[in-house]
């Protein structure tokens, strides 16, 4: 029996913050075992100081853009440790929509386990995925189609945190905060509450992640 649930996640509805992150579109990952700094090497980020707060990653993410055009999908990352099950956990958030963000997570759950979830931004496209030891093990944009070599594994749990699923698993139902539900899922995947005063107390890591390269 999971202890959280989508009713500990409600507060993103009346929270500034995670409206301005949904709008533009953010991605967040949990990666388990790895520092920050390593967790940006990984991610081939070029390093670019810390500073403490949200705000200072928001800036560096809008100095970034300013110099950059539409076709550019280089972006900023912030990465911090942040205590969780069976250990540290680095939290990396990004407000580029979380595309550039998932390419790493292969890499980044080889020797553990990396929970993430996006927004795009606009008409917004909603993706969470779990990796574990290098392999997607579930990931679902709407919850009633999941892919990944166990799509099914988290099922149980999901009914008990708010997803409602039908008998053949064919949606969510009236009142369900997906988002809210994704947030819980994820908390009960790596034991961190995520909070507001979490991200805007932080001391983040900054890593500039170059554009994919073309071969890719």
């Amino acid at each position: 029996m999971t202890s959280v649930t989508a009713r500990d996640y409600a507060w993103i509805r009346s929270s500034r913050m995670f409206g301005d992150a949904m709008a533009s579109g953010y991605g967040l990952a949990l990666v388990r075992g790895i520092a920050p700094a390593g967790v940006l090497r990984l991610m081939e980020a070029e390093p670019k100081g810390t500073s403490k707060g949200l705000d200072a990653l928001v800036e560096e993410h809008l100095e970034h853009r300013d110099g950059t055009d539409y076709w550019d999908d280089s972006f900023i990352a912030g990465a911090f440790t942040v205590p969780g099950a069976d250990g540290d956990w680095t939290l990396v958030l990004d407000f580029d929509g979380g595309a550039g963000t998932s390419r790493f997570l292969p890499a980044l759950s080889l020797s553990g386990r990396a929970v993430s979830h996006s927004t795009n931004g606009g008409k917004p496209m909603d993706l969470f995925g779990w990796y574990e030891n290098g392999e997607l093990r579930t990931g679902f944009e709407g919850p009633a189609t999941r892919y990944g070599s166990t799509p099914d594994e988290l099922v149980p749990v999901m009914r008990e945190i708010g997803f409602y699923l039908t008998e053949n698993e064919g949606g969510t139902g009236p009142g369900t905060d997906t988002k809210a539900a994704v947030l819980a899922l994820t908390e009960h995947l790596t034991g961190v509450r995520f909070t507001e005063e979490l991200l805007k107390g932080a001391e983040y890591h900054f890593g500039h992640v170059p554009e994919t390269p073309a071969a890719e």
